[in-house]
C-alpha cells in the first residue's frame, strides 16, 4: 500500500492542524504502536489537507453526483463569484457545454471516432462520455460560468485522444468484453466514462469494514448515510477540509496498481501545467480563480501541485491522427448507475435529496435555459452582472477538522409526514400493478421501515430502509406484474429520469431529418413509439418521408421499423406503415451524425466505405449496388460499385460466396432489364468476368474439400442460367466443357452434381444416368450413402431444373424397391442431409410430386409410375434367353449359391436352361490358331499334379 507521508511534512505543519495530528498520533500509538503504516497515514492526511488549503488557487474538492458537493459549490459561487473555473474535465469538450442550455438533463458530453490512426483497428469505434446531472457540482460550475459574463470556464484535464492513448490494450479488451446494459441503462453503448470526483476505496477490505460496521449492503448508501447527510448543512470550511481528508485516504490506503497510479498522477500533471499556462497567457488572478477537481486529486502529490511548486511543466504528448467527433446524448440516471458501477436508484435519490436539499437550507442554484438562474436577483445572492472582486484574500485555514470528528451529527428525527408520503403512494403504486395491497400494508411498511432504522443505528429510516421495508411487507413472495416492489420505490423516489438534447444541440444530421419527416405530423422527439401511416397514393408528397424512412431503417434497424409496405427492386408500396422510435433512440441519431450532413451522405459513405475494405467480396459490392439503387436511386454511385465488384470477383480464389453473388446478380439483371432499354457496362463485364472466371475455378472446386456442394451448384446455376448472356458478349461454351470433363469428384454429392452437369450439357443420356442410379440402388455398399447423390442432385435443381421429374422418380424407387431393413436407417440421414443442403429447392420437389402423384387416395391402387417402363429396360438384369457354355453349365447343374444370392436380392424368376450352342464355341478356333498359351498352362498344371 502507499501510505508513505510527505517528506518533512511534520516539520512544516501548520499550527492550525497541529493539534490534530498530535491527537491522531497518539490514537495511532495506543492502537498500533510505532510498528506498521498507520501514523504516516494518519499524519499524511493532515499534511495534504494542510497543503490543499494553503494554495493560493482555491482548490474545490467534489464527489460525483454528490448534493452535498452541488450544495457547496452553490453557495461558495455566490460568496467568492470567481472569474475564471478550472474544470476537471476533457479539454477538448469544451465548445460542447454551451449547448447544455439546449437540452433536458440528464445528458452526456460525447467524443466518438470512426476512422482510427494511431490506435488498433479493432478498437473502432472509440466513444467517451461525461454525464451531467443537475444535482452535480460540475453543472452549478458550468451554469454558473455560462451565465455570468466575464467569468471563463477552462477545462484541464487530458484530451479524450489522452484517454485511450494511456489505455492498455488489455484493459480496453477486457472493457469491451463487458456485458452492456440492456434498456434505458445502455444509453451510454459501451463508450468509456469520464466523471469529476471518484471517491470510493480502492482497498476492499476497508470497503468491507465500512460497510459492515455502518450496517448497509453498498457503498453509495454508505456515503449517502455517513457523509452526504452530515456535509449538507456544514459550512464550506468543514466542507472543503473533509473531502480532502476523504480523498486522502482512499489514495493513502490503497493497493499498488503502477499502472492506474501513473495514469491518475499523470493526470494531475496535466491539470496543473494546463493552469500554469492559462494563468502565464491571461494574467487572471488566482485569488479570483477556482480549481475544480475530485476530492482524490485535490490530495495530489506530484511535483508540479500548486503554483508555486519549482517542478517543470509536465510535458504534454501530441495527439494521434485520429479524427475525433463531439456531440450531446442523451443519458438516464440508470445509464450513469450501469456506468459508474453505482447502486441501482443511487442517482434517482441522489436527485431526490438534491430537490429537498435545495427547500432545506434555502439555496438557489444555478441554472441554464429556463428555471431559476444564476443571479436572478442582485446583491449577495449574485446576479447577472458581471462578476465582481472577492473580498480580503483569506488568511490560514482554521482547524475544523477536529470539531467535525469529535462532534456526533446533529440527531436527524423521522420525518414522519414524508415517510407516510411514501408508504401511501407506494400501495397505489403497488395496486395499479396488480398487487393486493391495502391500508394495512402502508401501515406494517411504515412500522417496518422504522424498525430497520432502529435496527441498523439510524435516526430516521432512509429510502434504502424503506425500499426493504415495502419489499418485505408488500412484495412477499410474488411479482404478479412487470414490476417488482423494489422497481416501484425507484419510480416512487424519483424514478429513472430520462434527458433528451434540444433541436439546437443536435447535429446538423440530425435537424435535418426531422425536418424533412415534419410533414408526418408526429413528434419525433417524443421517447415514446410514433404511429406513423402513409398513404402514398393519395398523398405523393409523403414519398420523400418514405424514401427517408427507409434509408434509416437500412442504417439504424429498428429505430424505423416497417409495420405495412415493402422496398425491393421492381417493387414500390402504395401503403405503408411505420413504428418510430427516434426520439427514444436519440443517441443512435446523434452519432450518426457525426458521420456526415445528411443521411443520404451516410449511406453513400458506409457502401463506398464497405466496397473498397481489405475484407470486401464481390457479393458484398453487389449488395452495395443494389441498395444504392434502392436507397439512393443508383447512377453514378452504383455503376462504381459494380466496377469494383468486377474487380473483386476477378480477383477471388475460392468460390465460398458465389450463392450470394449468383442471388445479387439475377436480381439485379432482372431489374436492369425490366427498367432500362440496355444493361449497364458494368453487368455485361461482370457476366463474361463471372463466366470465365467459374469455369477456371470448376475443376478445382470440384476437388477441394472446403467448396461444398451448394457453392458448386451456385457456380454452375451463374454459368449455365447466363449462359446465353455470356456466348452473346463473345464468351466461349467450349471453356465450360472443357472445365465439365477435367472435374473428377470423390464426395458422393459432388458426383451426383456433375452428371446433372454432363446431363445438361449432353455428355450423358437420361438413359445413361437412370442406369446409374439403378447401379448404385442396387450395390448394398453404396446404399448408406445414397442420401448424399440426393443432395447433390437437388442442388443442381436450380441450374437443371429439367432434372425434377428424374429426382422424384430416384426417390420414389427407393422408397419402393429397397427392404424396410435398408431404408429406415438410412432415412433420418436423407431428410437432415436434404434440410441442410437443399432446404430452398425442396419446394420444386414437392410440386414435382403433386403433379406425379395422383391426387386421391383410392387412385393410388391401380396408379403406375410413369418411369415404370423406363426402370424395367436400364439396365437389363437378366437376359430372356441364357447362351450355353461352362459357365452357364456349371450354374445350372450347381444352383444352391445362385438360389441363395437370388432369395437375398428378392428375385424368385427362377432358372431358364441354357438353349444349346448353334455351333463350335468361339473360343475353340482362337486357341487352335494360337495353341501357345493354351500348352504353357497345361505344362504348368502338369509340373503342379506331380
Amino acid at each position: 500500500m502507499s501510505g508513505q507521508a510527505t517528506p518533512g511534512a511534520a516539520q512544516d505543519a501548520a499550527p492550525p492542524f497541529a493539534a490534530l495530528r498530535e491527537q491522531l498520533l497518539a490514537a495511532a500509538d495506543a492502537f498500533a504502536g510505532d510498528q506498521g503504516a498507520v501514523p504516516d497515514i494518519l499524519a499524511g492526511m493532515v499534511d495534504d489537507v494542510d497543503r490543499a488549503l494553503r494554495e493560493e488557487l482555491e482548490i474545490f474538492p467534489v464527489c460525483h453526483h454528490s448534493p452535498a458537493s452541488a450544495l457547496a459549490m452553490a453557495r461558495r459561487l455566490r460568496e467568492k463569484r470567481p472569474t475564471v473555473i478550472y474544470l476537471e474535465l476533457c479539454e477538448d469538450l469544451r465548445p460542447l457545454l454551451d449547448e447544455l442550455r439546449n437540452c433536458r438533463l440528464p445528458v452526456a458530453l460525447q467524443a466518438f471516432a470512426t476512422e482510427l490512426d494511431g490506435f488498433p483497428p479493432g478498437w473502432a469505434p472509440l466513444s467517451v462520455v461525461a454525464p451531467i446531472t443537475e444535482a452535480s457540482a460540475e453543472y452549478q460550475a458550468i451554469a454558473y460560468a455560462l451565465e455570468t459574463p466575464g467569468v471563463e470556464l477552462v477545462l484541464v484535464d487530458r484530451s479524450t485522444d489522452h484517454v485511450f492513448q494511456w489505455l492498455r490494450r488489455d484493459e480496453y479488451d477486457e472493457r469491451a468484453a463487458s456485458d452492456t446494459p440492456a434498456g434505458d441503462a445502455a444509453l451510454h453503448g459501451d463508450a468509456v466514462g469520464i466523471e469529476i470526483g471518484d471517491l470510493r476505496p480502492r482497498f476492499a477490505e476497508l470497503e468491507e469494514h465500512l460497510l459492515h460496521h455502518g450496517r448497509v449492503r453498498h457503498w453509495t448508501e454508505w456515503w449517502e448515510q455517513y457523509v452526504e447527510r452530515p456535509l449538507a448543512g456544514a459550512d464550506y470550511d468543514t466542507y472543503r477540509q473533509v473531502m480532502v481528508m476523504i480523498g486522502s485516504l482512499f489514495r493513502r490506503l490503497r493497493p499498488e496498481r503502477p499502472e492506474r497510479d501513473a495514469r491518475e498522477t499523470d493526470r494531475e500533471r496535466h491539470m496543473w501545467t494546463r493552469i500554469r499556462e492559462h494563468l502565464a497567457t491571461s494574467g487572471a488572478d488566482p485569488a479570483r480563480c477556482l480549481h475544480v477537481c475530485g476530492a482524490f486529486h485535490a490530495a495530489s502529490r506530484v511535483e508540479q501541485f500548486g503554483l508555486a511548486a519549482e517542478a517543470p511543466a509536465y510535458e504534454i504528448g501530441p495527439r494521434t491522427g485520429t479524427t475525433w467527433r463531439y456531440g450531446l446524448i442523451p443519458s438516464s440516471h440508470s445509464a450513469i448507475e450501469a456506468q459508474f458501477g453505482l447502486a441501482q436508484g443511487a442517482v434517482s435519490v441522489a436527485a431526490a435529496a438534491w430537490q429537498r436539499a435545495l427547500t432545506r437550507h434555502g439555496v438557489t442554484p444555478h441554472r441554464l435555459g429556463g428555471g431559476a438562474k444564476a443571479g436572478a436577483t442582485s446583491g449577495r445572492r449574485g446576479g447577472r452582472g458581471r462578476a465582481t472582486a472577492p473580498a480580503d484574500r483569506p488568511g490560514p485555514p482554521a482547524d475544523r477538522l477536529s470539531g467535525f470528528l469529535g462532534t456526533p451529527p446533529e440527531p436527524d428525527g423521522l420525518d414522519a409526514e414524508e415517510l407516510l408520503g411514501w408508504c401511501v403512494d407506494l400501495v397505489r403504486l403497488a395496486r395499479r400493478n396488480g398487487y393486493q395491497a391495502s391500508t394495512a400494508d402502508a401501515i406494517a411498511v411504515y412500522e417496518t421501515s422504522v424498525l430497520l432504522a432502529g435496527m441498523r443505528g439510524r435516526d430516521r429510516p432512509t429510502p434504502y430502509d424503506f425500499e426493504d421495508a415495502a419489499v418485505t411487507c408488500v412484495e412477499k413472495d410474488t411479482v404478479p406484474g412487470r414490476r417488482d416492489v423494489r422497481g416501484l420505490c425507484g419510480i416512487l423516489l424519483g424514478g429513472d429520469r430520462i434527458g433528451s438534447v434540444g433541436y439546437d444541440a443536435l447535429p446538423p444530421l440530425a435537424r435535418d431529418l426531422l425536418d424533412r419527416l415534419a410533414p408526418l405530423g408526429l413528434n419525433l422527439q417524443a421517447r415514446t413509439n410514433q404511429r406513423a401511416l402513409l398513404d402514398l397514393e393519395a398523398n405523393p408528397e409523403l414519398r420523400p418521408c418514405s424514401d427517408l424512412l427507409w434509408i434509416l431503417r437500412r442504417l439504424l434497424g429498428d429505430v424505423a421499423r416497417p409495420i405495412m409496405g415493402a422496398r425491393r427492386l421492381g417493387e414500390r408500396s402504395i401503403q405503408e406503415s411505420w413504428d418510430l422510435a427516434i426520439g427514444r433512440e436519440q443517441r443512435a441519431i446523434v452519432e450518426l451524425g457525426y458521420e456526415g450532413v445528411t443521411i443520404e451522405q451516410v449511406l453513400e459513405q458506409r457502401l463506398r466505405r464497405d466496397a473498397w475494405a481489405p475484407t470486401a467480396t464481390a457479393a458484398a459490392a453487389l449488395e452495395g449496388v443494389e441498395e444504392a439503387v434502392l436507397y439512393l436511386g443508383g447512377g453514378r454511385l452504383a455503376v462504381e460499385l459494380g466496377a469494383r465488384a468486377v474487380e473483386l470477383l476477378a480477383a477471388e480464389r475460392t468460390v465460398d460466396h458465389a450463392p450470394r453473388v449468383v442471388r445479387q446478380i439475377r436480381r439485379l439483371l432482372a431489374h436492369y432489364h425490366a427498367t432500362q432499354p440496355e444493361l449497364p457496362g458494368w453487368c455485361e463485364e461482370f457476366v463474361t468476368a463471372g463466366y470465365a472466371h467459374y469455369c477456371t475455378l470448376l475443376p478445382t472446386a470440384f476437388a477441394d474439400d472446403d467448396a461444398g456442394v451448394r457453392q458448386v451448384g451456385a457456380m454452375f446455376g451463374f454459368l449455365f442460367g447466363m449462359e446465353s448472356l455470356a456466348l452473346s458478349l463473345g464468351c466461349d461454351h467450349t471453356q465450360l466443357e472443357l472445365a465439365v470433363r477435367q472435374a473428377h469428384p470423390e464426395a458422393p454429392e459432388k458426383v451426383a452434381l456433375l452428371w446433372a452437369a454432363k446431363s445438361r450439357l449432353g455428355l450423358l443420356s437420361p438413359d445413361e444416368l437412370r442406369e446409374r442410379c439403378a447401379e448404385l440402388l442396387a450395390n448394398p455398399l453404396v446404399i448408406p450413402a445414397f442420401p448424399r447423390y440426393v443432395s447433390g442432385f437437388v442442388q443442381a435443381l436450380e441450374s437443371v431444373p429439367t432434372l425434377t421429374p428424374f429426382v422424384v422418380e430416384v426417390l420414389s424407387r427407393a422408397f419402393a424397391d429397397l427392404p424396410d431393413a435398408v431404408l429406415l436407417p438410412w432415412l433420418p440421414r436423407l431428410i437432415t442431409t436434404l434440410r441442410a443442403d437443399g432446404g430452398g429447392l425442396l419446394p420444386l420437389l414437392v410440386r414435382e410430386a403433386g403433379r406425379t402423384f395422383p391426387a386421391a387416395l383410392p387412385a393410388l391402387d391401380g396408379w403406375v409410375p410413369p418411369w415404370a417402363a423406363e426402370w424395367r429396360r436400364s439396365p437389363a438384369p437378366i437376359a430372356s434367353a441364357v447362351s450355353a457354355g461352362p459357365v452357364a453349365e456349371l450354374l445350372a447343374g450347381a444352383p444352391a449359391s445362385c438360389d441363395a444370392v437370388a432369395a437375398l436380392l428378392g428375385l424368385d424368376d427362377g432358372w431358364r436352361r441354357p438353349r444349346p450352342a448353334a455351333g463350335p464355341p468361339a473360343a475353340g478356333p482362337l486357341v487352335a490358331r494360337h495353341p501357345a498359351t493354351a500348352e504353357a498352362v497345361a505344362r504348368l498344371l502338369a509340373g503342379r499334379a506331380r
